[in-house]
C-alpha cells in the first residue's frame, strides 16, 4: 500500500458512526455525546429526525428517505481559524454528491458559504453548532441534511433532490461517500493550515461569482456584484461607489435573470 493510501485509511480510521432510527436532532445527541465526555471524530446518522432545524432555528424537514447526519469534533481548530471550516464541509458535501449524480445533471455549485446546489435548487442543509464544554474543550458539530428522496416546498428559494435528477441511491449509499469526503476535506483543511487549498478547491465549483446578489444580513440588506470570497473565505460584495463590503455571514439571494458582471 502506497503512503498515501496508508495515510489516507488512517485518517478515515480515526472516524466512528453510530446509526439511530428517530431522534430530535442528530446535532443535539452529538452535543450530549461531548459533555458525556465522547472524544469527538463520532458521526450520527437517523432515519428520521422530529426537531430538525437549519441556520437562524428555522425547521428542517426530516421524513425518512433523506440523509440527516451530524459530525461531532472536539477542538478541531484554534478558533481563530474556524471560519473557513463550512466551506471545507461544503466542498465534502459537493464531492459526496457529485460521485452519485448521473452523467447530464444540471450544473452542481455551491452558494456562498456552503449550500450545495443543483441546477441552482439547495439540495442540501449544513449547519455548524459549537459548544465549550465543562471541562474546557469546544465541541463543534457539523449537521449535514441531504434531499435524496425528498425536498421542502415552503422555502424562499427552489429546492431540488437526488432522485429527481436521476441519482438512485439510499441514505446509506449516499453517507458513505460522504464519510469518504468529509475524512479528505478535513485532511485537506488540516485543522485551517490548509485554508488556501479550501479556498482553492471551493472557487472552482463556486455559483453566482460576477453576478448581483442580495446578502440578508441580521439587521438589513446589501446588494452588489458577488466578486467572490478572500483567504478565509469571506464574501467580497463590490457595491459600486461604496467599494467592497466583507461579509462574514448572511443569507445570499441570486437577483432573478441578474446581468453577470465580465
Amino acid at each position: 500500500m502506497s503512503d498515501y493510501a496508508t495515510h489516507r485509511r488512517k485518517a478515515l480510521d480515526a472516524f466512528r458512526h453510530l446509526a439511530l432510527d428517530e431522534v430530535d436532532s442528530t446535532n443535539q445527541q452529538c452535543l450530549i455525546r461531548a459533555r458525556e465526555g465522547d472524544p469527538g471524530h463520532l458521526w450520527l446518522t437517523a432515519n428520521r429526525q422530529t426537531g430538525g432545524r437549519g441556520r437562524r432555528g428555522r425547521l428542517w424537514a426530516s421524513e425518512p428517505g433523506n440523509l440527516y447526519s451530524s459530525l461531532l469534533l472536539i477542538d478541531p481548530a484554534p478558533l481563530a481559524d474556524l471560519a473557513s471550516l463550512p466551506l471545507a464541509v461544503a466542498v465534502a458535501v459537493h464531492d459526496a454528491i457529485s460521485a452519485v449524480l448521473p452523467p447530464g445533471s444540471p450544473p452542481l455549485e455551491i452558494k456562498w458559504p456552503n449550500d450545495v446546489l443543483i441546477g441552482r435548487a439547495k439540495t442540501s442543509g449544513i449547519l455548524l453548532e459549537a459548544e465549550r464544554l465543562l471541562d474546557g474543550r469546544h465541541a463543534l458539530v457539523i449537521g449535514i441534511g441531504v434531499n435524496i428522496r425528498f425536498k421542502p416546498s415552503e422555502t424562499p428559494y427552489p429546492t431540488a433532490s437526488l432522485q429527481e435528477h436521476g441519482a438512485s441511491v439510499t441514505p446509506d449509499e449516499f453517507f458513505s461517500h460522504l464519510f469518504i469526503a468529509m475524512a479528505d476535506a478535513l485532511a485537506l483543511w488540516d485543522q485551517g493550515r490548509g485554508v488556501a487549498d479550501v479556498m482553492r478547491r471551493w472557487r472552482h465549483v463556486a455559483c453566482g461569482i460576477g453576478e448581483k446578489i442580495t446578502v440578508n444580513l441580521p439587521d438589513r440588506s446589501i446588494s452588489g456584484v458577488f466578486s467572490g470570497i478572500d483567504d478565509k473565505g469571506i464574501l467580497l460584495l463590490d457595491r459600486g461607489s461604496l467599494g467592497i463590503t466583507p461579509v462574514a455571514a448572511g443569507d445570499v439571494f441570486f437577483e432573478p435573470n441578474g446581468p453577470r458582471k465580465e
